[in-house]
């Protein structure tokens, strides 16, 4: 892929994030530096419906809802998970995730973990044309992005936790060809909150136990990414707001059926109508530069900005499942509408996740047809929420 492609696609949508080759004159989705931490990271999730605020925990819960680690299985777990991206343009784009958590003594109440979240935008050969058409070389740039984070997670109760979540975030769009240009690696933090309930196995429908399941999280809240240092170009971090809730049914000791959905809301401002071109007629929109609290007040005047999904999961002895899930976001934001599907596998303390993405939407995302593969080892004991 040539260089004015890759770095268009990368500072715009951090390598096509919503779509591309499509007329997108009727779409205005919100642009944020550092977008990548807005895709899912795992197979699980990418199964059903990028979607984990409200789910059962997993070795990568970090990036959906820390607090749901204290109501682990395993008092530790490692997760790395591997995202191909972009797979109809290039062959070198990629996402890696890897997460880490920990009980904390003995009363099992409270966790540390720790992720890491790496977005390559693969190599792009530099070259330059001179006077007498003399094509010379000028090295390679390899831009990319990444964010590294520890969080903290406290039981407040036997059905209630909370986590704090610290993150550090660099966005390097430029991959080192800036030499004569203001454009420069971008380097900021970022906090998490979140809670997660679980309630009890009850009484449920057709005399089957039951659990209820739920959660919020706000996410990479912020300063904004200085790219250029020029204060009016700065770009707002992915703040999004998530809400969720999940039902489980116990048909018996060994088979489970999992149902949830989730709703979630970008919480940067969208770009707002500010007078029309006297040559052209046709409207100006432009993003308002204001603080990071005040934006996020003005994000709810988009009301276009909410997205929300549905999955199900069928669990087997918790060693085999099957997931499926529906994502839908406005078509003026970016259309992104698909439909998921995965399985998960497990033996001993080792497990395997796939999911695979089918676009439902007119305009192609890169992740279409895209499948993901997440890796778990559960290194830990048992834990007392095994009984739970």
């Amino acid at each position: 892929m040539n260089l004015t492609t890759k770095l268009l696609l990368g500072i715009g949508l951090s390598a096509g994030f919503l779509s591309y080759a499509q007329d997108l004159s009727q779409v205005r989705p919100v642009l944020t530096g550092a977008p990548f931490l807005r895709i899912a990271p795992d197979a699980r999730s990418g199964g059903m419906g990028d979607q984990g605020v409200a789910t059962s925990p997993d070795a990568f819960s970090q990036f959906w809802n820390a607090a749901k680690y204290p109501f682990s299985r395993t008092s530790s777990s490692v997760g790395l998970n591997y995202t191909p991206y972009m797979g109809k343009l290039t062959n070198d784009v990629f996402l890696l995730y890897g997460a880490f958590h920990k009980f904390l003594g003995q009363e099992e109440r409270s966790t540390i973990s720790a992720s890491i979240y790496y977005f390559n935008m693969g190599e792009v050969e530099l070259t330059e044309l001179g006077v007498d058409n003399t094509v010379t070389s000028n090295g390679v740039s390899k831009p990319n992005e990444m964010s590294i984070d520890v969080a903290y997670g406290l039981k407040l109760s036997d059905s209630y936790s909370m986590a704090v979540t610290g993150r550090f975030i660099r966005s390097d769009l430029s991959g080192g060809f800036n030499t004569d240009t203001t454009l420069k690696p971008a380097n900021t933090f970022a906090v998490d909150v979140s809670g997660y309930y679980t309630s009890p196995r009850f009484s449920s429908f057709g005399n089957y136990e039951g659990k209820v399941n739920a959660g919020f999280a706000v996410t990479n809240l912020g300063p904004k990414l200085d790219y250029t240092g020029d204060e009016a170009s700065r770009s707002y971090l992915p703040t999004m707001a998530r809400l969720g809730v999940g039902y489980d049914m116990y048909l018996d000791e060994m088979n489970r059926v999992g149902i949830s959905v989730e709703g979630s809301k970008i919480l940067v401002p969208g770009s707002e109508f500010v007078g029309t071109d006297p040559n052209t007629r046709q409207p100006i929109y432009q993003v308002p530069n204001v603080g990071v609290m005040a934006g996020i007040g003005k994000s709810f005047k988009n009301t276009n900005s909410i997205m929300y999904s549905g999955a199900l999961e069928y669990s087997y002895d918790n060693a085999f499942a099957v997931r499926g899930g529906y994502f839908h976001e406005s078509e003026e934001q970016g259309a992104r509408q698909f439909a998921t599907a995965g399985i998960g596998l497990k033996y001993r303390s080792f497990g395997l996740d796939v999911s695979y993405l089918i676009n439902m939407s007119k305009i192609n995302t890169a992740l279409d047809n895209t499948i993901r593969f997440g890796l778990t080892w559960n290194i830990g004991d048992e834990t007392s929420n095994v009984d739970y």
